[in-house]
């Protein structure tokens, strides 16, 4: 049994965990522990406050007690607004407070954008403009081409996580480019664990979602690789075996 934990800001898209443990289909444990949102805006000062050490340190020793291997900030937003070298040290402090590997879901996009082979990205984010254009920073820093940034001005992730099929549908169509080899959709408030492969069929390349990277980030601090279709691309382990052990793909 592999166990993740997962500190998760508030109540929006926790439900997300749960049914990608289901999907995994396997002996890994997804534990999630909610962190207090504070004020619940997309909004610089905000989010710098969301992401506190006091805040994260809070839940880490529930995580602990889980029997937890590694731990990942479930936050996007509360991560990213630090820059790069404040979202190492956010790692840093958390790694240190938690006594277990440590990441966060800013840095799970950089990893997962590799893992999947992809050098230019597009951003459909939920965020105002202003939030959205610190992710395309942060994805600036990390050497990454982002072809298109497009925010959708929704200021709470109440109100993100309310969004259903159609409208992640939408914002993925909205967002996407052309010339973006994967396609980033950037907030752990947004549901999309059961859409991954409906949007891929949508634009026609990866997409990557928070809560979806965000476990693949945790498996990679836990030097586990799980082959998980239903979730998309960066579940998908190639080349993969037919029932028969030949090679496919």
């Amino acid at each position: 049994m592999t166990a993740l934990g997962f500190l998760y800001p508030g109540h929006s898209a926790e439900d997300d965990y749960p049914r990608m443990e289901q999907m995994l289909g396997s002996d890994v444990r997804l534990q999630v522990v909610h962190t207090d949102i504070g004020e619940d805006a997309h909004r610089v000062d905000a989010l710098r406050e969301m992401g506190s050490p006091a805040r994260l340190a809070a839940g880490v020793e529930e995580l602990r007690l889980s029997g937890a291997e590694a731990v990942v900030w479930a936050c996007t937003s509360g991560s990213f607004v630090h820059g790069w070298e404040g979202a190492h040290e956010q790692v840093r402090g958390l790694a240190r407070a938690a006594g277990l590997p440590a990441s966060s879901t800013s840095f799970a996009f950089v990893h997962a954008v590799r893992e999947v082979g992809a050098a230019r990205v597009a951003i459909a984010a939920t965020y105002p403009d202003d939030v959205a254009a610190h992710f395309t920073a942060f994805l600036k820093s990390a050497g990454l081409e982002v072809v298109s940034t497009r925010g959708s001005g929704i200021v709470t992730a109440a109100e993100v996580g309310t969004w259903g099929r159609d409208e992640v549908l939408a914002l993925a169509r909205d967002g996407d480019h052309p010339d973006a080899e994967a396609l980033l959709l950037p907030d752990t408030a947004l549901h999309t664990a059961a859409y991954v492969r409906d949007l891929e069929a949508a634009v026609g390349k990866p997409v990557l979602t928070a809560n979806q990277v965000t476990v693949r980030e945790a498996l990679r601090l836990a030097e586990r690789r799980v082959n998980a279709p239903e979730l998309g691309t960066l579940f998908t382990k190639e080349p993969l075996v037919q029932a028969d052990g030949t090679p496919r793909g």
